[in-house]
């Protein structure tokens, strides 16, 4: 499979999660400006500091399982779903990096929507064991780190809907 039909693959994935703003890019300029870069940086090291805190609880589980320790379904389902959920995130920043505003978008839709869930199911009480609490707590304040970065004045700047033209079409860059 060659590069060009793989990135044919990705764009029909883009298009599917991007929507109808699937095809705007934001100017080279703002993409390749150091601090757009260095943002993505610090999202990317703490997406994997996520991700190995996700990879970590389900391994974490598995282990007391193995110690003879009941397990709830909610956390089985917590743990996988949410290692899953941030896998996805990396494929986000991705995009985002590359400049595809819908990726930048869902990301940081999702950077600011992820803690406020995962706090109010850390505070339904019995719903899981202490551990998985704290790890909640973790996985929300690093993704709120995530999600400042996102929000930050220059990433909105460099992110921002273009302006649409007198035939009021969108024009991408």
């Amino acid at each position: 499979m060659s590069l060009d039909s793989v990135e044919s693959l990705l764009l029909k994935v883009d298009r599917f999660a991007g929507g109808r703003d699937a095809h705007i890019v934001i100017p080279e300029e703002s993409r390749t400006h150091p601090r757009t870069r260095r943002a993505f940086t610090w999202i990317m090291w703490l997406l994997v500091f996520e991700l190995v805190l996700g990879f970590g609880a389900v391994v974490f589980a598995v282990w007391r399982f193995t110690e003879g320790e009941a397990i709830p379904f909610a956390v089985w389902m917590r743990t996988l779903v949410v290692l899953a959920m941030t896998a996805t995130l990396f494929y986000f920043a991705w995009r985002a990096m590359l400049g595809w505003r819908w990726a930048y978008q869902r990301l940081r839709l999702f950077a600011q929507i992820f803690p406020v869930i995962t706090l109010v199911l850390a505070a339904i009480p019995d719903l899981y064991p202490a551990w998985m609490v704290t790890e909640q707590i973790i996985f929300s304040l690093v993704m709120i780190g995530v999600a400042d970065f996102l929000t930050s004045d220059h990433m909105r700047a460099a992110y921002r809907k273009p302006e649409a033209d007198p035939a009021g079409e969108a024009t991408a860059s």
